[in-house]
């Protein structure tokens, strides 16, 4: 959350795009940030309900017009809806799609739950920018690795279709050799059976003896 208008600007400037801006519809107020973690399992638009509560009673809270009054309309939208054009003052911004903007109605301040929160607050001033850096340098790593890790996979299903191919053409070869083989030694039996037949000269030798009768 900005403490006045030049933190705000900063936090337009360098927010993150897991942010999600809160903040008093047509007054004054100070700009709440929620960062949502990347395993929190929601988006800006599955926001559950009692933790948009909260964000929206801090708006409230911290608006000097919109804390007197019942029923103010607060906006929340993801970061990179924010728009910033160079002629505007400092802290203020508008949306590149009203139609990525939701709008929830606080009808009057809850003590309880400003209380709870406030309990909570730790005021830090760290370098917004580095912050957004490290943020984008991480991000780089984590897409790398996980490239890295999709080419491995690739080329694993690769090297594996390679081996299945191989062993398909092994096998095909194997069974046209034996085919193979095994109609060449058929054809050497019949060859030989068919050097067997010896009738005709049985017949010649039996007539050479009838000649001696």
């Amino acid at each position: 959350m900005g403490k006045d208008k030049y933190e705000n600007e900063e936090l337009i400037k360098h927010g993150w795009p897991e942010d999600v801006w809160f903040h008093a519809d047509k007054l004054s107020s100070a700009h709440v940030y929620l960062r949502l973690s990347k395993g929190s399992g929601f988006d800006w638009e599955s926001i559950p309900g009692p933790l948009v509560d909260d964000l929206a009673q801090l708006c409230k809270a911290n608006s000097i017009e919109g804390n007197k009054k019942n029923n103010v309309t607060i906006i929340y939208t993801p970061w990179d809806n924010l728009l910033k054009r160079g002629d505007m003052a400092v802290g203020q911004v508008s949306f590149k799609s009203q139609k990525k903007v939701r709008r929830v109605c606080v009808e009057q301040r809850e003590n309880a739950v400003v209380n709870r929160l406030n309990k909570t607050k730790k005021e830090e001033h760290p370098d917004l920018m580095l912050q957004r850096l490290d943020r984008d340098k991480e991000e780089r790593k984590t897409r790398r690795k996980a490239a890295d890790t999709a080419r491995t996979e690739e080329r694993k299903v690769i090297e594996q279709r390679l081996k299945d191919k191989d062993a398909r053409d092994y096998s095909r070869v194997f069974a046209e050799a034996k085919a193979s083989n095994k109609n060449t030694r058929g054809k050497e039996a019949d060859d030989i059976f068919a050097g067997d037949d010896d009738s005709d000269g049985v017949d010649a030798h039996a007539s050479d003896f009838d000649d001696f009768m």
